[in-house]
């Protein structure tokens, strides 16, 4: 599997997760998902706010590469969160579209983005200001961990709000393949 084939199987995975985890936010009253459960982020809803958070700063990052720009121009006009921790939406509603907005843009960005340009590498500022030099394509492979990272505590938290997600393993977006 070569590295743009690979980075869209996990915008694919990415999407496919997003979705079932709204879904199953969704069946719970709105107090289960915004009570501070001693989760990092606080709550279930502070947890999915900081994953739409540092998407957006990332895909902003991303934007800033010559050979990224035009396919993430969407997102370069879109404010920069004030913090990793930011509510940028008080309910659950309105962060899902926005998350369906985002994750619409990472299945196109991985589908346009082309190979050579996963070679080269990404000047940016983190959050504190501190300037770093790295290869884009570890970087996409970073942004996608850190979704999974995170999003492997939502389910924490809707298993111990007595809500069962159900699968959650990339394993299942994997295409079967016919036996050699």
């Amino acid at each position: 599997m070569n590295p743009s084939s690979h980075l869209q199987l996990l915008a694919q995975y990415n999407q496919w997760m997003n979705r079932k985890l709204f879904a199953s936010v969704a069946t719970l009253p709105d107090e289960a998902i915004t009570a501070d459960r001693g989760a990092f982020f606080g709550s279930i809803l502070g947890t999915l706010n900081h994953l739409a958070i540092g998407d957006t700063i990332w895909l902003k990052r991303f934007a800033e590469h010559p050979a990224c720009s035009a396919i993430l121009q969407p997102i370069a006009s879109k404010p920069q969160p004030k913090s990793l921790d930011d509510a940028m939406f008080a309910e659950l509603a309105s962060l899902q579209a926005y998350r369906e907005w985002l994750d619409e843009l990472i299945v196109h960005f991985t589908a346009t983005v082309d190979n050579g340009a996963l070679d080269s590498n990404l000047s940016y500022s983190n959050t504190k200001g501190v300037r770093s030099t790295r290869n884009l394509y570890a970087l996409l492979i970073h942004f996608f961990n850190h979704q999974t990272h995170h999003r492997g505590q939502v389910t924490t938290l809707l298993f111990q709000a007595g809500v069962d997600p159900g699968t959650t393993d990339l394993l299942a977006t994997i295409p079967q393949e016919a036996a050699d």
